[in-house]
């Protein structure tokens, strides 16, 4: 499986902002995919994971402004982000994986990842 970002940039708070990852790969279809995120000088953070169906699961800290979605015609998942804060500042990274229960098991699949900063 290979994963590519896009997207990524310099928005103000309250700004939006739209990331894209094309997956390629047979294995794409049967997993969850998922968007992390890693700041500086802090662990890698799962943001919002959604299945094969378009069923999202978000984490409390941007449930209610960022959307996940995914086309499984185009292979690909896309976070559309709302209302940013500077919080959110980080280097996102699409992820293939599954749940187990309540935790989220990550596959050694990354993409390069593409940087959002927001800031005034």
């Amino acid at each position: 499986v290979q994963l590519v970002e896009s997207g990524g940039g310099l928005v103000q708070p309250g700004g939006s902002l739209s990331l894209s990852c094309a997956a390629s790969g047979t294995m794409y279809s049967f997993y969850e995919m998922a968007w992390y995120r890693q700041a500086p000088g802090k662990q890698r953070e799962l943001v919002a994971t959604v299945n094969s169906g378009n069923n999202p699961k978000y984490s409390d800290s941007v449930k209610g402004r960022f959307t996940i979605s995914r086309d499984n015609t185009k292979d690909t998942v896309h976070l559309q982000m709302n209302s940013l804060k500077p919080d959110d500042t980080a280097v996102y990274y699409c992820n293939v994986g599954s749940w187990r229960g309540t935790d989220y098991y990550p596959l050694d699949y990354w993409g390069q990842g593409t940087q959002v900063t927001v800031s005034s």
